[in-house]
């Protein structure tokens, strides 16, 4: 069965609508142009309600040593998200100091992105494909929009991976049928405003994820 990662998630009804639907991961943002962006002190007493029942996933642009550190320390997640310029050896660094598996999100506009990411198979616990930004956009990800996923069609990544970038409940089922994604990763595909999530989007996306990735 595909997993599924609600990534965005900025508020206490977010994260229980979302544990309640049993979904594996929950993404906290850090990431300071995106509106869903979290204070530490907020981002920790989310990831306490999420603790145990769904592994916690830090989301970051090209972090510095002090703020990875005390995220690491105060909010204490499962996994360390990386969507910005980080190169191998940047991401090597991080796995060696905190020992927390890294993912390292690529932005996708065509099959040359996708390869490389083979770069930082020795590096990177797991990879993640996004839709490349506009060209004018200030923030790394979350603008709701989707890559050719063909190009992933037949392409075996040398890491776990998670496919993201304009999920939603109606298009899920059809992006795992062509891609063959173990995870999919959703965030304002299941939002009424930036960082909201809809209880009733979200349990649609979940169960048209769960329904394909059954079959």
């Amino acid at each position: 069965m595909t997993g599924i990662k609600v990534c965005g998630l900025t508020e206490h009804a977010g994260i229980e609508a979302a544990l309640a639907l049993q979904v594996e991961r929950i993404g906290l943002v850090f990431a300071p142009s995106s509106p869903r962006l979290l204070t530490i002190n907020t981002a920790s007493q989310l990831a306490q309600i999420a603790r145990g029942k769904a592994a916690i996933v830090a989301v970051l642009v090209d972090p510095g040593d002090k703020l990875l550190a005390r995220i690491v320390r105060e909010v204490a997640p499962d996994f360390l998200q990386l969507h910005g310029s980080e190169r191998p050896d940047r991401v090597r660094t991080i796995w060696n100091r905190y020992h927390i598996p890294v993912i390292k999100a690529f932005s996708v506009a065509n099959a040359k992105d996708i390869k490389d990411a083979e770069r930082y198979a020795r590096t990177a616990a797991e990879f993640l494909f996004d839709a490349k930004p506009p060209k004018d956009a200030t923030r790394a990800g979350g603008f709701g929009t989707s890559f050719h996923w063909e190009l992933l069609a037949d392409v075996k990544p040398a890491r776990p991976w998670l496919l993201a970038g304009g999920l939603t409940p109606d298009n899920v089922a059809t992006a795992i049928a062509v891609t063959g994604a173990p995870m999919v990763d959703v965030s304002s595909g299941v939002e009424s405003t930036a960082g909201v999530k809809d209880p009733t989007l979200l349990a649609q996306f979940c169960a048209a994820a769960r329904s394909n990735g059954s079959s």
